[in-house]
């Protein structure tokens, strides 16, 4: 993406509608790969959009891609998705490793590290210096006030919460919580894929 109307800065002109601008996003960046982190890179995955899983342990990228290659074979054995759906899928997975690997035509990233306010405010400071400005930064935390995530930023604005509950791909249900520093005007909905 990575053109004007995209990211925060976007929804104003998206008429302040998240959905909108998230119906144009094609590239996550998922950042952390527990069980959070595979849910969230599989449902993206399956939902069309193109995933780069990285994670500051280079080994688990690797298995959370092979998990996560695995588990559409799986549903594709069931009867769940095609075959070709589930080779689509697995070819939209993009191991990239280290989180801050540089980043070109990613509209969103996920935050799905560990509960710990330094730890996502550090992770979220070092975005905001490498990440386009169309990537909008989004946390996962289930415990954590996205207001006090986003204050360590210059422009808290670009940090919103997407908790997504587990398990993830079978939860039809993210909750999309706006930090208070959200672009004047914007409805939060919840996205699309």
């Amino acid at each position: 993406m990575g053109e004007p109307g995209h990211g925060p800065e976007g929804w104003a002109s998206a008429g302040g509608d998240v959905e909108q601008w998230a119906g144009r996003a094609t590239t996550i960046r998922v950042i952390g790969t527990g069980a959070m982190g595979r849910g969230i890179a599989q449902l993206a995955a399956a939902g069309g959009l193109t995933v780069e899983l990285a994670d500051i342990r280079t080994r688990a990228v690797m298995e959370a891609a092979e998990y996560v290659g695995a588990m559409f074979d799986r549903l594709a054995a069931k009867g769940r998705m095609t075959a070709a759906d589930a080779e689509a899928a697995k070819g939209r997975l993009r191991p990239v490793g280290e989180p801050l690997t540089p980043f070109q035509d990613c509209d969103l990233v996920v935050e799905a590290v560990r509960e710990d306010m330094e730890t996502k405010r550090e992770l979220f400071r070092s975005l905001e210096k490498v990440c386009p400005e169309h990537t909008v930064l989004a946390t996962n935390t289930s415990s954590l006030p996205v207001t006090a995530i986003a204050a360590a930023l210059e422009d808290p604005s670009r940090v919103a919460g997407l908790h997504f509950f587990n398990p993830v791909p079978l939860m039809k249900l993210v909750e999309v919580i706006p930090g208070r520093a959200r672009p004047s005007g914007s409805r939060t909905r919840s996205p699309t894929w």
